[in-house]
């Protein structure tokens, strides 16, 4: 979004957050407003569609810290009234002519120019020297994006395939990007050289100054394409295929490079950043790479040793309890965890507990306490020396 654009918006406003709130804050504001407003929750909801867009525009702003900062320096510059939207404001200060256009700042306007930005304007003010500054011509890179998904704990684990739909402003698929019409191609500016910017020297000093005929973008579009208005954008609604590496946590952001916003003009796009959900699973729980999972035994397989089949990720495996295993203690599987980035995986950690019959029948009561007058009698308490006993 071009810092022109910047003025007439109130960010703040769209998220209903004060201008000095938390990241958090603005995280928690923009969630709750993307997820009622989201095109999938409300099909068919034009109105709904544009919130959407309006606070994923807003936070793809104020939850980057340099633009948030950059958008709030321009606000205030502007704050005092120097700029109408029209054009300048005489009486405001400054030594620009009342034909002048603020567009001209920004590097908007007819034909589809790009975005130039202020910060190319104030960067190239006082360029000494006197030299072109090609930088000032290249179009702005599109913004950063943002977006969840939640998947199953053991899809998590594994890795996945996940297709994410989402709106945002994406090249335009008439001209490809670079605004002009198919069948022609934006050109040169001849009065800049593509520079964006003119110099000319006053006294010891060498300014530097937009172009007037590309308003600093370097070239010119004759015959702007007429689906996007020569931006080479569009706002519209894609799916992207996203592969979910084997491993993420919850709440772990991936980043996608090129995924994000479209940028003006042919210009690179931004980069998309999944957060991760993940839900939980009735077996399994997670230690870092390791899997954890409780597995009930009987009394008697704890004394006299057993092997028990439990479940991992990619099927079955035994694990051998030994004779004598005391209760709650925890039995390593290695390399039946979770995949490693680095290769490998972690281990499948084993805690067994004994599960106690609710109702004995009589045969089984009988037996248990002829078993526990021989525990007696071999001398085994399990009670000595606990608390002082």
């Amino acid at each position: 979004m071009s810092q022109r654009e910047w003025i007439e918006k109130d960010f703040y406003k769209e998220l209903g957050v004060s201008a000095d709130a938390t990241p958090d804050e603005i995280k928690k504001a923009y969630r709750r407003l993307a997820r009622d407003n989201h095109p999938d929750a409300k099909p068919g909801d034009n109105r709904a569609e544009e919130r959407f867009k309006a606070v994923s525009e807003a936070h793809a702003v104020l939850s980057d810290p340099a633009k948030r900062r950059e958008y709030d320096e321009t606000r205030k510059l502007f704050a005092g009234g120097g700029f109408g939207r029209g054009g300048f404001q005489p009486g405001a200060g400054g030594g620009f002519s009342q034909n002048f256009d603020i567009n001209d700042i920004f590097g908007g306007g007819a034909g589809g120019a790009g975005d130039g930005g202020l910060g190319d304007l104030l960067g190239g003010l006082f360029n000494r020297g006197g030299g072109p500054r090609g930088a000032a011509s290249r179009p702005r890179r599109g913004a950063d994006v943002e977006t969840e998904t939640t998947l199953g704990f053991r899809e998590a684990a594994q890795g996945v395939t996940v297709p994410l739909r989402m709106t945002s402003p994406a090249p335009c698929t008439t001209c490809h990007g670079s605004g002009a019409k198919p069948g022609t191609s934006p050109r040169t500016c001849p009065n800049c050289n593509g520079a964006g910017v003119v110099s000319r020297n006053q006294g010891a000093f060498g300014f530097s100054e937009p172009c007037d005929e590309c308003r600093g973008t370097g070239s010119l579009i004759d015959d702007p394409c007429v689906d996007c208005r020569g931006t080479g954008v569009q706002n519209r609604t894609r799916t992207i295929t996203v592969r979910i590496p084997p491993g993420v946590g919850d709440g772990q952001r991936i980043r996608l490079a090129g995924q994000g916003e479209a940028g003006l003009r042919g210009a690179p796009s931004g980069d998309l950043f999944v957060t991760v959900h993940v839900s939980q699973d009735k077996v399994f729980g997670r230690n870092g790479d390791d899997l954890t999972l409780v597995l009930p035994v009987s009394y008697a397989e704890l004394v006299l040793g057993t092997t028990v089949s439990v479940p991992t990720l990619d099927g079955r495996v035994g694990v051998k309890v030994p004779p004598g295993t005391a209760d709650g203690r925890i039995l390593r599987v290695r390399g039946r965890g979770v995949p490693k980035r680095s290769g490998g995986a972690g281990d499948l950690l084993v805690t067994v507990k004994v599960a106690v019959p609710p109702k004995l029948d009589d045969n089984a009561v009988q037996a248990l306490q002829r078993y526990q007058e021989a525990e007696k009698l071999s001398g085994f308490d399990p009670r000595a020396g606990w608390a002082g006993a």
